[in-house]
């Protein structure tokens, strides 16, 4: 049996990833460690969107955030308030709102808070008096974003919109997936990280010392700190990154 590469995301996300890699030779198998469930909208979150026209940055942190919030902002809005500015965490959050029609902004150096908070246009930002900014998110995302503005004396909104939950059968369809080939795997957030090392349990001494690719230096520490031994950074979470870091770092047989 040849070895394969787990792949994490959404099923969508997986699948894209997936033919790319199997042009390249590579096999790999989709288990979503995720479970991205909805959160109802309640009435401050509605009057988020309602309001805003009243903030000069909107951060968006992911593709799922993406969606979901345009989806929102769809309900209330004919079309886009003007003036504000849009920022994304990676190119795969800025394609789903630059499909919407809006400019998106994104740094070249990197896709994670730090990177964002690089961008020329932060030094502006930074540096209003009645700054208010609005980051779409799950819950208990990128703390890091909203930490650095409110110090800068910015107001921050966080408009999360989705949880990020473990799947009820992930132990036992992470062990069929390592009878299946799996002997490395892709991850790219602290919340897979850690479904990954407790899903696998007993397991876990085994697996912790797969090839383990992730998307930038934050990641890599945690999967450190949790005993992984072969870590490899991709700079960044979208798949032109992760298949130049898994070619690159090839899986052996």
């Amino acid at each position: 049996m040849s070895a394969a590469l787990l792949l994490t995301r959404s099923d969508a996300d997986n699948r894209r990833l997936a033919a790319r890699l199997q042009a390249q030779g590579i096999n790999s198998i989709s288990l979503p460690l995720l479970q991205i469930d909805p959160q109802a909208e309640t009435s401050q979150q509605r009057s988020m969107i309602l309001e805003l026209d009243r903030y000069h940055a909107v951060m968006v942190v992911s593709p799922i955030a993406a969606r979901q919030g345009l989806e929102r902002m769809d309900a209330c809005w004919p079309q886009p308030p003007a003036r504000i500015e849009w920022f994304a965490v990676g190119a795969g959050t800025a394609a789903v709102l630059e499909d919407y029609g809006l400019s998106v902004q994104i740094p070249q150096d990197g896709q994670d808070s730090e990177a964002l908070l690089r961008l020329p246009a932060w030094q502006r930002l930074l540096s209003l008096p009645d700054l208010r900014v609005l980051i779409w998110r799950g819950m208990g995302g990128r703390d890091h974003l909203a930490s650095t503005i409110a110090e800068a004396g910015g107001r921050v909104d966080l408009l999360e919109l989705y949880q990020r939950n473990m799947p009820a059968t992930l132990s036992s369809d992470l062990d069929a997936a390592a009878e299946q080939g799996a002997r490395a795997i892709v991850i790219l957030s602290g919340q897979a990280l850690q479904h990954w090392q407790r899903a696998a349990g007993s397991a876990w001494e085994q697996q912790r010392h797969w090839r383990c690719w992730v998307p930038g230096a934050r990641i890599a520490g945690l999967a450190q700190q949790l005993g992984c031994t072969d870590v490899v950074v991709c700079q960044g979470a979208d798949d032109d990154n992760v298949l130049a870091a898994v070619k690159a770092h090839p899986l052996t047989p």
